[in-house]
């Protein structure tokens, strides 16, 4: 009953991998009054949006909150982010050039937000697009010979110095190096103080069964971790000034074994084969399931805000 009426409010839009339901939402009472339809929306296919909605910041507070619950603070992070209000965030703040890869909201981390919110308050005057992918479809397409390689799970290695990447301050979002090595304790990961700052590293699965649909999820960071997600004179230069282990983000297999440029490679291009994107207008509130879908950003032009909520 639930999946026909999601199905008579909105439309689907997608390819024959990724789903998108979008719904005309004519404010916070709309969906108030249809909260249980997109909430049953996201636990099964994944990915919702509101189209029509005010871009205001108010206002996106509210639908976060009535969707999805109190809304996370962001911890460990991995990408410079300004908090806007509380904690509601911009999106990463990397060049309008650049492209941030396919990715799973915090899966390198022992603890991940469950739905995650994205608000348009501002469309790029070309590009900026926030495709989606869904993770069932990746676990399905990419080979099992693959799949097999990355079974024991993923090693991620960050070090954090000034200057280079996130500081180990900015990262874990305090001065005092007990809390830190608390984190890490009570999160399964290896701490090293250095002269520089700080080496952490973890062991995190690839892929995993999503609690409420049982289905295999491709679930990591691996491929934007790597060395060889960074523009190759970036990576090129880094590896000069340092070892592997010692970049400010990289990914091995669990063992410590580096993972085959070949694997990434094919990671990236069935993302291109799964991925769905659409252009932003401004209200927009894409909301996702983060277990069942990855996702990511396509550079742009002119000024571009997108803020972010996680619950």
């Amino acid at each position: 009953m639930t999946a026909e009426l999601a199905a008579n409010l909105g439309h689907v839009e997608g390819n024959e991998h990724t789903k998108l339901t979008v719904y005309a939402a004519t404010g916070l009472d709309w969906v108030r009054a249809h909260r249980e339809v997109l909430q049953d929306r996201l636990r099964e296919h994944g990915a919702i949006l509101l189209r029509g909605m005010p871009a205001d910041l108010a206002v996106f507070n509210q639908v976060t909150e009535e969707i999805g619950g109190s809304l996370l603070t962001y911890t460990e992070r991995s990408t410079p982010r300004s908090a806007v209000s509380g904690n509601i965030y911009t999106s990463t703040e990397y060049p309008p050039a650049e492209s941030i890869p396919m990715h799973n909201e915090s899966s390198y981390s022992a603890h991940w937000p469950a739905r995650l919110f994205f608000l348009c308050d501002t469309a790029a005057e070309t590009g900026g697009a926030t495709p989606i992918a869904d993770s069932r479809a990746m676990y399905r397409l990419l080979p099992a010979g693959l799949r097999e390689r990355f079974s024991g799970g993923i090693t991620y290695t960050r070090a954090f110095r000034e200057g280079l990447g996130l500081t180990w301050q900015e990262a874990f979002q305090t001065d005092d190096r007990q809390v830190v090595a608390d984190y890490c304790a009570g999160n399964g990961q290896t701490y090293e103080w250095t002269d520089e700052g700080l080496r952490t590293r973890h062991v995190r699965p690839s892929f995993v069964a999503e609690p409420h649909t049982g289905a295999m999820v491709w679930f990591n960071q691996a491929n934007l971790f790597h060395v060889s997600s960074l523009e190759e004179e970036v990576s090129e230069a880094l590896l000069e000034l340092y070892p592997e282990e010692d970049l400010p983000r990289n990914a091995f297999f669990a063992d410590g074994s580096p993972i085959p440029q070949a694997d990434l490679i094919t990671i990236k291009a069935t993302y291109d084969a799964v991925s769905y994107s659409f252009p932003w207008q401004p209200g927009d509130i894409m909301v996702i399931n983060n277990m069942l879908m990855a996702h990511g950003r396509e550079p742009f032009t002119g000024k571009r805000r997108t803020l972010v909520a996680m619950t």
